[in-house]
């Protein structure tokens, strides 16, 4: 019955695209988040207290930070993720630009599409809002699949770590 039920649901209904909520956390959000990068282990206790006012302060800025998340319905684990932040300008007469961030999707099942819909949810969130245009930077293997998004390369981008 399991294979039948998992058969039934179209991509559409397995694969939910929306933004983070707070019990998310349970779903393996940060284990997700640490197929792209760092993310240290803290304790249970920590963890719980750290996540929510982190969420706290995000969720206080609005649209001006949204993180989404694919949820798969079917094991009600998020398999993909990515943010966008907007920065407020001075120029071109006050506008605004997107910020696309931590874009990943779960290595167990790549391929789906679902890196697409990732950064098509944040680049139409950042378009709604009033964005003239959205950055993104990427590793070089990445770039493919950020052209098949729409986005293309445009000058150099540096970085100076603190830590």
């Amino acid at each position: 019955m399991g294979d039948t039920q998992e058969n039934s649901f179209t991509e559409q209904e397995r694969f939910r695209i929306r933004r983070l909520e707070i019990s998310d956390k349970k779903k393996g959000f940060i284990e997700l988040l640490r197929q792209l990068t760092i993310c240290e282990s803290i304790s249970d206790k920590d963890f719980d207290k750290d996540f929510e006012e982190r969420y706290q302060e995000l969720a206080n800025h609005g649209n001006d930070h949204v993180i989404c998340v694919i949820e798969d319905t079917h094991t009600e684990k998020i398999v993909a993720t990515g943010s966008v932040f907007i920065e407020k300008k001075f120029i071109r007469n006050c506008a605004k630009v997107g910020h696309i961030e931590d874009v990943v999707v779960d290595s167990l099942i790549r391929g789906m599409q679902l890196g697409k819909k990732v950064v098509g949810f944040l680049t139409d969130h950042a378009c709604s809002v009033g964005c003239y245009k959205v950055i993104l930077d990427c590793n070089t293997e990445n770039k493919p699949f950020y052209e098949k998004c729409g986005y293309k390369q445009k000058e150099v981008q540096t970085v100076k770590y603190f830590i």
